[in-house]
C-alpha cells in the first residue's frame, strides 16, 4: 500500500522518515482549521485531522493510504494554535511560562476501505521564562508555524521545559509510536 502524508510540516515529514516507512507527500490543499466553538477542547485536534482526512478521502486510490494530523496546545480551556504575529507569539509564551499545558495531536488514517483516528496527549511543564528569553526566542526562531508558538526541539525546549509526561515526538507534531502501532494493527503494515 502506498502511504501519503498530507502535511506542510517539515517536522512531520522528518518524523515519518525516521520510521523508515516509504511515503510520498500528498498535494497540500488549504483546508480550514475551523471547528465548532461548542466542541470540547480535548476533541479539537482530532476533529481537524478528520476534517483534513475527509477532503483527501475522495482523492485516494484503492492502493493508497493517507495520513493527516493537527497539533494544538491546550491550557485550561484555551487553545493555542499557530500565532499570527510576533505579539501573539510572545503572549502565548508568557502564558505558558511557569505552568503546565497539554499538547494534543489528532491523527486520521484513511484507506479506501477503512478510517481510524485518535488523539495523543502530552503534558509539558515550562519553567518561569523572562521576557528577554521569550523575545529572543521569537526573534531568532520565528515560531509562527508552530502550535503554542514553540518547538520542543529548538532552543526554547532546552531552556524552558522542566518535564514532559507523554511522547516527545507528539509535542513535535506526530505521535510516531502510536502511528506505527496503528499502521501495523489496523492496516497490516510490515517492516521489510
Amino acid at each position: 500500500m502506498k502511504i501519503l502524508l498530507a502535511s506542510k510540516s517539515p517536522r512531520r515529514r522528518e518524523l515519518l522518515e525516521q520510521l523508515h516507512i516509504p511515503f510520498s507527500i500528498a498535494p497540500i490543499s488549504d483546508i480550514s482549521e475551523d471547528y465548532p466553538k461548542s466542541l470540547p477542547v480535548n476533541e479539537v485536534a482530532e476533529y481537524i485531522a478528520n476534517k483534513k482526512g475527509e477532503v483527501y478521502s475522495k482523492l485516494i486510490q484503492s492502493d493508497e493510504l493517507i495520513i493527516t494530523a493537527d497539533t494544538i496546545v491546550i491550557k485550561g480551556d484555551c487553545i493555542y494554535g499557530k500565532p499570527g504575529s510576533k505579539a501573539e507569539a510572545i503572549r502565548m509564551l508568557q502564558s505558558l511560562s511557569d505552568s503546565v499545558h497539554t499538547v494534543a495531536t489528532g491523527v486520521c488514517i484513511i484507506s479506501s476501505h477503512k478510517k481510524i483516528s485518535f488523539t495523543s496527549r502530552t503534558e509539558v511543564k515550562f519553567c518561569k521564562l523572562t521576557d528577554e528569553e521569550i523575545e529572543y526566542y521569537v526573534r531568532e526562531y520565528s515560531p509562527f508555524d508552530k502550535a503554542g508558538a514553540y518547538g520542543i526541539q529548538e532552543w526554547i525546549g532546552c531552556i524552558a521545559i522542566e518535564w514532559i509526561n507523554g511522547s516527545y515526538y507528539n509535542v513535535m507534531g506526530l505521535p510516531v509510536n502510536r502511528l506505527y502501532r496503528e499502521l501495523k494493527s489496523e492496516f497490516g503494515f510490515k517492516i521489510e
